[in-house]
């Protein structure tokens, strides 16, 4: 091999162009003053010192400070080499575990080009949903998710139904296919979210024609999720009009979902009930644990008109705990006092 090439291998180990020098140097050595190497290499002493200890973590070298002036010596590269197989062999099952997690995330997103596919899609999101669902679609392709609408609804799952394009949109329609329907006269892509896991987007044009160039995506992502429901809560939701709102779910209930049991405390609240709420969460000052009890006060919405909600998306709790009020957020709350995991909801 020639020094090119030699030297070329060893920056693949990351070794700058400057240790490379110096670990040559040593290797023509086999064992000597940092002065000496130093002199030989064109370096300063004290690079010598700095970069042998480099090399010595990485296993190249060993450095003898016992003995005055300190002697650096080159391992032997049959060691050397041992070592790096070593280390290579070590980190195999992690990287191919990596490998393996790449080519998983490779399929998070399909690409639809069939209107009819990006329907099928729909129902099929629909009927995989287990605690919350959020759906926009032209009031008149509603008949095609009608029954998977319906037994998700039954198996309660909060349906965020906004219903677009309403025109030909009958009274009544969406009736007993959604916790909260609303309805906008306007256009708009349908938008699928489930759990905030997984979900899909299409535009409006090719909801209305089966000839169109546009495209749908299917996502499964836990960072994709919550911004489609973000933009769905937070863009559209707003601007339509609430024309239906289901009786609340039976308690008592617990729910991860703090969103949902939110929603569900408000709709009871709106009745008149008087509730209670178990909370386990974490406190967001200290990160430390909670565990408590008491009753719920209000709540923090923009889901359920009245609304009364800062921004779009809070959605939070007050208790009242130890004689003092709390607030009560979900996953990564930062402006109430609990980031809560899990929420149970009863009547007092």
């Amino acid at each position: 091999m020639d020094d090119a090439t030699l030297r070329a291998h060893l920056q693949r180990f990351g070794f700058s162009e400057k240790e490379v020098d110096t670990y040559l140097t040593l290797l023509e050595h086999g064992e000597a003053k940092a002065s000496t190497i130093a002199d030989a290499a064109g370096v300063s002493k004290r690079y010598v010192y700095s970069v042998s200890e480099e090399l010595a973590d990485r296993g190249f070298v060993e450095v003898d400070d016992h003995v005055v002036p300190t002697m650096i010596r080159a391992r032997p590269p049959e060691e050397v080499v041992g070592h790096l197989i070593t280390d290579a062999q070590t980190i195999q099952p992690a990287l191919e575990t990596r490998h393996t997690q790449a080519e998983q995330a490779a399929e998070q997103f399909e690409v639809i080009k069939s209107r009819e596919t990006v329907y099928k899609r729909i129902r099929e999101l629909i009927a995989d949903s287990e605690s919350e669902l959020t759906l926009s679609l032209p009031a008149d392709r509603l008949s095609m998710v009608e029954s998977e609408l319906r037994a998700a609804v039954d198996r309660g799952v909060l349906v965020l139904l906004l219903l677009t394009e309403t025109d030909s949109c009958p009274d009544g329609a969406a009736e007993g296919l959604a916790s909260i329907t609303r309805i906008w006269q306007e256009p708009m892509p349908a938008m699928v979210t489930v759990d905030d896991r997984v979900g899909l987007v299409a535009p409006a044009e090719m909801l209305a024609s089966g000839h169109t160039d546009t495209q749908a995506i299917v996502f499964t992502h836990p960072q994709l999720g919550p911004v489609i429901v973000g933009s769905f809560v937070g863009n559209y939701w707003p601007v339509a009009t609430e024309v239906a709102v289901a009786d609340p779910l039976a308690l008592p209930m617990t729910e991860s979902d703090v969103r949902k049991a939110v929603v569900q405390a408000t709709l009871w609240l709106q009745r008149e009930a008087d509730l209670r709420a178990r909370i386990e969460g974490r406190w967001i000052d200290t990160r430390d644990s909670v565990e408590f009890e008491g009753t719920v006060v209000t709540t923090v919405q923009g889901i359920v008109e009245p609304t009364n909600s800062r921004f779009p998306i809070e959605a939070s709790l007050t208790l009242e705990y130890d004689d003092m009020q709390v607030t009560v957020g979900g996953e990564g709350a930062f402006i109430e006092d609990i980031e809560a995991e899990r929420v149970t909801l009863c009547r007092e």
